[in-house]
């Protein structure tokens, strides 16, 4: 054929045609391995509960035709006679869009990395899913900026140091700027470290109580006891006073209670006893003490010490509910009454108000009886 042979821009037909193959074929060839993928993977995870599956459909899944499309660019101008600027900036093209698959291939195993390790340790270890959401979030950012550095180097006519140099410069301004996001990022940084609480424990700060959900670099998310989601700064947080109930090894109760001053002797002397026989019957509960106090205004006090070896609230609560009952059953059945606020009056002889009214009682009687002996 003689068209095949003409020659345009310094190429002949014929190397047009094979650049035409080239391109064609090679975005054929990755659409139809990107759909068998997702076929064939979709299918086996379905079928089985293998991770591996999963992961294998997410990384056909974020397989972009744009980034591989520079890819098989480059492979048909390979055929092509064309200035070397062209092909520079085409090639530079290709190697970036292989660099931005790579780091989207190396962010889905992260997640994958990191998802898996969250269904295995979320209720086990949460402290571990605290270090490793904080390692996830780290790698991802690094893959970013490793994939900007290099798809930068790759560009023709940047420099990679005078950029970096520039951004130096400039990031001193820009630190004075996000001082407050700053602060926060580091106190993030310092609760995945240190662990003053992780995903999962029961925290009181200041006022606010409730179970800490999510840790974030900026904020700390808490569920509270009412339903709302609470969310602290980081920065402020960790200037807070905060009690961790979800690592209380035991539970130290203390609690009084008062009989009337007409209780009998025996009786003050074996409350003691029964006290600590009825708590002892509870489990897990560790007795301390029970002791006759002192005289109140209106009661004989006993102080009563115990601890409780479960840091659950509802379990404390059902325990101290039992030791109610069982006290106030003793009590019944020995005839002991609780006492309550009272106040008795004593009155012993005629007050100074009584003896005054007396004194004009008599006198009004005298006077009427004057006044009738005149009239007569």
């Amino acid at each position: 054929m003689k068209w095949m042979s003409i020659t345009l821009w310094e190429n002949e037909m014929q190397a047009y045609l094979y650049a035409a193959a080239a391109t064609i074929g090679t975005i054929l060839t990755i659409w139809l391995l990107r759909r068998a993928m997702i076929h064939y993977f979709s299918r086996r995870s379905q079928e089985s509960d293998h991770d591996g599956y999963d992961f294998m459909l997410a990384m056909a899944e974020r397989t972009l035709f744009p980034l591989l499309l520079m890819v098989s660019l480059y492979a048909g101008l390979s055929f092509l006679t064309i200035p070397s600027s062209v092909i520079t900036w085409v090639s530079s093209g290709a190697i970036a869009g292989v660099i931005l698959q790579a780091a989207i291939w190396a962010n889905a195993l992260v997640t994958f990395w990191f998802n898996r390790h969250q269904k295995q340790y979320r209720h086990i270890d949460p402290a571990r899913m605290t270090t490793i959401r904080a390692v996830s979030l780290a790698a991802r950012l690094a893959l970013v900026l490793v994939a900007v550095i290099l798809v930068l180097d790759n560009l023709p006519g940047v420099e990679i140091t005078e950029l970096v140099a520039s951004l130096g410069i400039g990031g001193i301004a820009i630190v004075l700027a996000v001082q407050s996001i700053l602060a926060d990022l580091f106190a993030s940084l310092s609760i995945i470290l240190d662990k003053p609480f992780v995903l999962g424990d029961f925290i009181i700060v200041d006022t606010y109580m409730g179970t800490v959900e999510y840790i974030g670099l900026k904020t700390t998310r808490v569920r509270s006891l009412s339903g709302e989601q609470l969310v602290f700064a980081n920065g402020d947080l960790l200037k807070s006073r905060i009690r961790n109930y979800k690592r209380m090894a035991e539970r130290r109760m203390v609690f009084t209670l008062g009989v009337t001053y007409q209780t009998a002797y025996t009786h003050l002397k074996s409350i003691p006893g029964w006290i600590e026989t009825i708590i002892a019957h509870q489990t897990p509960v560790r007795f301390d003490r029970a002791h006759f106090q002192g005289f109140g205004d209106y009661a004989l006090q006993f102080e009563i010490v115990y601890y409780i070896l479960d840091p659950d609230y509802n379990r404390y609560m059902d325990i101290q509910q039992a030791i109610n009952l069982d006290i106030y059953q003793k009590f019944e059945e020995k005839k002991i009454d609780f006492a309550y606020p009272t106040q008795t009056i004593n009155l012993s002889g005629r007050s100074r108000i009584q003896r005054y009214n007396d004194a004009v009682i008599d006198t009004a009687a005298d006077i009427a009886t004057h006044g009738a002996a005149q009239q007569a």
